[in-house]
């Protein structure tokens, strides 16, 4: 054998990808070491078969006529462009293939020749690499509710005491034999089941935030996304002079969102605000929700506190980098991602009130 054909063999011999050539009919013409390794085939078994016999039912019973058109047309499903497939091994196991097929004219026929990648571990790996994702995603949160969590005590045992005040002003009312006492009476528990119902309210967006589960998207309000993320991140500023102020469209735009990795956003933001400002004569917290020209719509979360230096703000967004002393350095990383998943970007400018300004856009669904 020619020096030449000795390294064609080679190379065609030890190709990472599986090669395999079919001619116009579709029959097996060659199949290559890796293809022999990747199907659990020998070449022997397959040569003169249809490669049908390395593909699925559904697959296999369509393929044929892919060819034939192709040859009737000339139109160009696959050959020239390449697609993702699943192939079907030996053991009729079936696995997802990468596929591009080259086409090749003799004096005579044409061949196919098709050089196939497994993609089974390149799978595997960014599978792992979501749910790695998923669980920072989800510590972070944990983390998030763990600052907050003797503000969360605060905030439940203040209903809970006025709950508990008027019921025994009910409790001695209603052995009164006075009628207008007996109203009073019944007033005073419609109020302590309001603020019964306040605490698990308060309880049930806690809960829910902090559940892990695997994202979904929905049609969401955004707007009711803002509010109720501000209820569980701004738990206890009133305690610190913390003036909150609502700026939201009146459209109320609608997202396909996971709502509560957005709410995860919103949440550190705020928060990120709330403690810039701790300590600072103006406490000013402004949330805003806007339609843009693009069909997006524009959160904003601006505070009055020391704002951010230059030399800080370039590298706000790299990962385990922090300003804080017991911060982690991931919570604007991780809202970063989130962001960029659902089709946003997220950044940060000077905020009119003197402070700090984070801004981050996702794609929108107006109501007509």
């Amino acid at each position: 054998m020619p020096i030449e054909n000795q390294i064609l063999q080679t190379v065609y011999d030890t190709s990472p990808d599986a090669i395999i050539v079919i001619d116009e009919t579709a029959i097996i013409q060659s199949f290559n070491k890796t293809a022999e390794r990747m199907f659990n085939y020998t070449a022997a078994e397959v040569l003169g078969q249809n490669i049908k016999i390395l593909m699925p039912p559904y697959f296999a019973n369509h393929h044929d006529n892919f060819i034939e058109r192709y040859l009737r047309t000339g139109e160009r499903r696959i050959i020239g462009i390449g697609r993702i497939v699943t192939g079907q091994r030996k053991d009729g196991s079936t696995f997802p293939i990468e596929l591009s097929i080259g086409e090749a004219k003799t004096t005579d026929r044409r061949l196919f020749a098709g050089f196939i990648r497994d993609l089974t571990e390149k799978q595997k790996v960014e599978q792992r690499v979501h749910e790695l994702q998923e669980e920072l995603i989800h510590a972070a949160r944990l983390a998030s509710l763990g600052e907050i969590t003797s503000m969360v005590a605060h905030e439940v045992n203040q209903p809970l005491s006025a709950s508990g005040t008027y019921l025994e002003v009910a409790r001695e009312l209603l052995n009164s034999n006075d009628e207008n006492d007996r109203a009073r009476g019944m007033k005073a528990i419609d109020q302590a089941d309001a603020q019964i119902k306040r605490v698990g309210d308060t309880v049930r967006r806690i809960r829910e935030f902090a559940r892990k589960k695997t994202p979904e998207l929905a049609l969401e309000d955004i707007n009711r996304i803002i509010e109720e993320a501000n209820a569980i991140a701004a738990v206890g500023s009133k305690a610190r002079g913390i003036r909150t102020t609502f700026d939201l469209a009146p459209q109320r735009p609608e997202a396909k969102v996971d709502r509560i990795q957005i709410q995860q956003v919103v949440m550190n933001l705020v928060r990120n605000a709330i403690d810039a400002m701790t300590g600072h004569d103006r406490r000013e917290l402004i949330l805003q929700s806007r339609l843009t020209e693009a069909d997006q719509i524009e959160i904003s979360i601006l505070d009055s506190g020391p704002g951010i230096s230059e030399a800080t703000a370039r590298k706000l967004f790299i990962p385990f980098v922090t300003t804080k002393k017991d911060g982690t350095g991931l919570g604007l990383a991780i809202c970063r991602t989130i962001v960029e998943a659902h089709g946003g970007k997220l950044w940060h400018e000077k905020s009119s009130l003197g402070g700090a300004a984070f801004k981050f856009t996702i794609p929108v669904q107006v109501q007509g």
